[in-house]
């Protein structure tokens, strides 16, 4: 009988600090309309089957199965196919992490590879990844995060490039922007997904960075810009419930007054009358 024993040094092993926002798995067909757009987090974008474009800065060039576009953060890009070959890819949205050329030691905007000689192995987490998000069975987020992490070396061993951790706090432009959007939109009709498309930015990490930067999410800053304004509205003027409602941006009457009830625990009547005592 013969065995092979590998041995591993006492040694402590570094996490990278990234965390993976999304994954999506998605077919280009003549449906889709494609939109230049920026993501203040890198993206891999993955090609599965079929041919098409990828446009990056006002440069486009041909992607077909196997490669691999990486997108850097603050760079506008986005994807184009056809109805013959449609483009079946996966894309990852990832936080926290910069690709730079290992040799000149500066980052790029985009970089372009294919993976036709070792596609097993780097489908091989892709693949798990979709099944573990799908699945969302116990413990999947922490999988999902060791899988990440075991494709981003196998992308540096790949490809021979290395990464720099991106700082925290890298949208504060976008937060700002959203902040002073609703103060000055908070009586109109706003969405989570209106804000998404504003700033071109996943819904999932708006909410975690705008957190973040305010201490809230955006809806919440919304509701607490109505409520204050509507604090204002019942103690200086005789409007009714109603029209205070509509006023500060509420739907009806009802969904106001359970709001503020909720927010001050006092309904809108009993807020009033409490400031005319005072």
């Amino acid at each position: 009988m013969s065995n092979r024993r590998y041995s591993f040094e006492e040694t402590k092993f570094t996490k990278l600090d990234i965390q993976l926002l999304y994954i999506t798995q998605a077919c280009y067909d003549l449906d889709w309309h494609s939109t230049e757009h920026i993501h203040h987090f890198t993206e891999l974008f993955y090609v599965l089957h079929g041919s098409g474009y990828f446009l990056v800065e006002n440069k486009k060039f041909p992607v077909t199965e196997n490669d691999l576009v990486i997108v850097n953060p603050n760079v506008s890009h986005t994807e184009m196919g056809s109805s013959e070959n449609p483009l079946n890819y996966i894309v990852l949205g990832i936080s926290g992490l910069i690709f730079q050329d290992d040799v000149m030691n500066t980052t790029y905007n985009y970089s372009l590879h294919n993976f036709n000689n070792c596609k097993d192995d780097f489908l091989f987490y892709l693949k798990m990844l979709v099944k573990e998000v799908d699945g969302k069975e116990e413990g999947f987020e922490t999988i999902c995060q060791n899988l990440l992490e075991s494709l981003i070396l196998n992308l540096i061993r790949r490809t021979h490039n290395k990464i720099t951790i991106a700082p925290s706090k890298k949208i504060t432009k976008e937060c700002r922007f959203v902040e002073q959007y609703i103060d000055e939109h908070f009586t109109e009709n706003i969405t989570l997904q209106k804000l998404s498309e504003l700033t071109y930015l996943n819904k999932y990490y708006l909410v975690h960075s705008f957190k973040e930067y305010n201490g809230t999410s955006p809806i919440n800053y919304l509701i607490n810009k109505r409520i204050n304004e509507a604090k204002q509205l019942l103690e200086t003027t005789n409007h009714s419930i109603a029209k205070i409602a509509i006023a500060v941006g509420f739907s009806s009457q009802s969904y106001f007054s359970q709001v503020f009830k909720r927010e001050t625990g006092l309904t809108p009547n009993e807020w009033r009358k409490a400031g005319e005592k005072n």
